[in-house]
């Protein structure tokens, strides 16, 4: 944890407990080095579904060229979160109010998910004469077997329900080439294949829907302005200190750009600008044996922090020992040298970290804060299983601080 972190959770009342905190310095600067390694016709988009928190909109702002929006709430949210911003329209399932909503916001780019889509989006434009809006196609491309077994989500390269497969994605260029391309200008292509990705795989996705891209507008004698190869830089949940290698990345870019003059590159990556800027603090209630084993109980649980539950991992974390005890009776703790952190949810399913040996010791009032917090925490919770209080919300920034 950063030192402010750290000092400002340890002077936190129990009952502030559970809470989110983010260091917003600490954002900025990684944000900022991400931005440096990149070459310069690279775009970098920041995806906001990954924590659509406005003061983490806010601290981005400065450093990345726009945000990628995945719905009708999203857009109106980052919209008035950060005004005038760049914005791209990404997602599958876009309905007709919501393409209605995003062609009077003035959205930058449209990541086009079907044909149904294109003809959606024609007739909305149909009202608006003057308005011509620019398309990126999100095609669905094929992989070499076994590329994507390892990754944690994969959102192409086999059936799923994004993007078009090549051959559907060949049939809109030859409608965009019609009619419909008066008003939609194709723009390039759009292929978020996976999450969880290396960087030297990732490298290798990019270069792939670069090459297919570019057969693609020689194929139909389209210029190719720009290819978005998503998002999905790996976040090691079991190595906190491991990092993607965004200078071998931007490097890797700058090479593949080389080739292709006159390219714009665009990635949206999400998780691995926020994650490591926020932690999920909280106190032990309880530590007890069952079985042989040791279990540490927390204030908050999974329907806070359901990233680990979704994922199937440990979530990293670090004790803030507590030295007082106020009570007369003894006070519980972990004595088998690890134990598992459980919420307080009434489902064997509500665990942070299972068996962790870092829990050796761990007493009843101790402070945990759990780290790599700071994307797909809350947001993606089922917060109101059990009813239990919502965490707080800290924002770090410097010698400011909020709370929300």
């Amino acid at each position: 944890m950063t030192e402010a972190v750290r000092r400002h959770v340890a002077g936190l009342a129990p009952e502030a407990l559970p809470a989110y905190v983010y260091d917003l310095a600490a954002l900025r600067a990684h944000a900022a080095a991400v931005r440096a390694a990149l070459p310069r016709r690279v775009e970098l988009y920041y995806a906001a579904k990954a924590n659509p928190e406005a003061p983490l909109l806010t601290a981005l702002r400065d450093t990345v060229d726009g945000y990628e929006v995945s719905s009708g709430g999203e857009l109106a949210h980052v919209r008035a979160s950060v005004p005038g911003a760049r914005l791209a329209f990404g997602g599958p399932g876009k309905t007709p109010a919501e393409i209605a909503a995003a062609v009077a916001a003035g959205v930058h780019r449209w990541h086009v998910e079907s044909e149904q889509e294109l003809h959606r989006l024609a007739a909305v434009l149909a009202g608006r004469p003057q308005t011509v809006v620019d398309v990126l196609l999100r095609v669905n491309l094929p992989v070499a077997t076994g590329t994507l077994a390892s990754v944690a989500l994969a959102m192409g390269g086999r059936p799923t329900p994004f993007g078009l497969d090549p051959e559907r994605a060949e049939e809109c260029v030859r409608l965009l080439a019609g009619p419909l391309g008066r008003r939609l200008r194709l723009r390039g292509v759009h292929a978020h294949l996976a999450s969880g990705l290396a960087a030297g795989e990732q490298l290798a996705l990019a270069e792939r829907i670069v090459g297919w891209s570019a057969a693609l507008a020689t194929r139909h004698g389209f210029v190719l302005d720009e290819v978005n190869v998503g998002g999905g830089m790996a976040v090691d949940y079991a190595d906190p200190a491991a990092r993607f290698d965004w200078t071998a990345f931007g490097a890797g870019l700058a090479g593949l750009l080389d080739r292709h003059p006159g390219l714009t590159l665009r990635i949206e990556p999400g998780r691995a600008l926020t994650s490591y800027c926020g932690w999920y603090a909280t106190e032990v209630l309880d530590v007890k044996r069952s079985h042989g084993e040791d279990f540490a109980v927390v204030r908050g649980g999974t329907h806070h922090l359901r990233t680990p539950a979704t994922r199937g991992h440990d979530q990293p974390f670090s004790v803030l020992p507590v030295p007082d005890w106020p009570h007369p009776w003894p006070r519980p703790a972990v004595t088998t040298g690890r134990a598992t952190l459980a919420g307080q949810l009434c489902t064997p399913k509500d665990v942070l970290a299972r068996a962790a040996p870092a829990a050796d010791g761990l007493r009843t009032a101790d402070r945990v804060l759990f780290a790599i917090a700071g994307a797909y925490g809350w947001n993606i919770s089922h917060h109101e299983f059990l009813m239990h209080p919502r965490p707080g919300f800290h924002y770090l920034d410097g010698a400011a601080t909020g709370d929300g």
